[in-house]
């Protein structure tokens, strides 16, 4: 793991992504955004990245999607999942793919940060 923690935000809402940009940054994090899985999966510095914080519902690939694109890839960097679409099974889809976390939007600042440090002390001991 990098001395300072990378966190990829992969969302395809600009507000979001780039509010939860400012959040990580203020916990002296660096941060790569991304408004969609593919852009992620392209990404030269994707071998850098610590975590992945993703939405589940985007166009062109879901968060479960991208998850699972990680991982047949050989990543295997903790994912959260934040949703604004509470549907039924979602929860248990994320755990499935072994999420770190999952959120539903909207949802507190320390919510998110509570999920960001236990995620990056799992990978620390992995």
């Amino acid at each position: 793991m990098n001395a300072t923690p990378v966190i990829a935000i992969v969302d395809d809402d600009a507000s979001v992504r780039h509010a939860m940009g400012r959040l990580v940054r203020s916990l002296d994090m660096s941060v790569e955004l991304y408004g969609g899985g593919p852009e992620l999966l392209q990404s030269a510095t994707i071998g850098g990245i610590d975590l992945v914080i993703t939405d589940v519902q985007m166009p062109v690939m879901n968060g479960f999607a991208l998850c699972e694109a990680l991982r047949e890839a050989g990543h295997q960097m903790p994912v959260i999942f934040m949703t604004a679409f509470a549907h039924e099974g979602y929860e248990q889809r994320a755990r499935n793919a072994g999420a770190a976390c999952f959120l539903n939007k909207p949802f507190q600042d320390t919510d998110i940060i509570h999920c960001i440090e236990n995620a990056l002390k799992l990978r620390g001991e992995g």
